[in-house]
């Protein structure tokens, strides 16, 4: 099942862990999109999520997220 990523949590322990997700003020704008890089998976078999901030209407990105256990929350619309 794909969705929206809404946030992602990167390390082994969930309270000691990294977390990005969207809206978060990151650098000099804030977390816009966080995506699972589909091709990087088919070609080396490896998860990489990729983290985009948008800074004055452009969207850059910021992160990447390379062969790391993480906690991924997709965006549930009810």
């Amino acid at each position: 099942m794909e969705g929206l990523i809404r946030k992602i949590i990167i390390g082994k322990d969930p309270k000691d862990a990294m977390a990005y997700y969207v809206g978060m003020r990151a650098g000099g704008g804030e977390v816009s999109t966080i995506v699972l890089d589909g091709e990087h998976l088919h070609k080396h078999g490896k998860k990489r999520y990729l983290v985009y901030i948008s800074i004055d209407d452009s969207q850059v990105l910021w992160k990447s997220v390379d062969d790391m256990p993480c906690i991924v929350e997709f965006d549930l619309n009810f």
